[in-house]
């Protein structure tokens, strides 16, 4: 039996856009507990991702050269790392296990659709294998 990730991600994804200002983007992930999150153009394609290590360059901007604030784009990753929508919860683990990643974006036909994380796996393969094992 192979589960699919869709029923284990996250649907309302906290997201940015290039031209947000860093710092009220910083404070939604300090307020909301998140690590990050996907960065989107006005076409709703995956531009970049902010997280919270991202956001450390703030810090070293401000004590280094009095440089406070800025653009989600002047921060944000590029390089961004996604999972399909219809992979199982195997292909998430294992893709997991390869990455220092801890959540992903989750795309469908290269439309953000939701976003998975490392918890998330944790508990889909507690119910759909562990549960069943004992």
């Amino acid at each position: 039996m192979t589960t699919s990730i869709e029923k284990y991600m996250v649907t309302e994804v906290v997201s940015f856009a290039p031209d947000d200002d860093i710092i009220n983007a910083m404070r939604v992930l300090l307020e909301g507990h998140l690590s990050g999150g996907p960065v989107l153009d006005s076409n709703g394609q995956i531009v970049g991702v902010l997280s919270q290590k991202d956001c450390l360059a703030i810090v070293y901007n401000t004590a280094y050269h009095q440089d406070w604030g800025g653009q989600v784009e002047q921060y944000m990753s590029r390089e961004v790392e996604h999972i399909d929508a219809d992979s199982s919860i195997l292909d998430a683990a294992e893709k997991f296990l390869h990455s220092s990643f801890r959540r992903f974006p989750v795309l469908r036909d290269g439309q953000l659709v939701g976003q998975i994380s490392r918890h998330d796996i944790m508990r889909a393969l507690d119910e759909t294998y562990l549960r069943n094992a004992r």
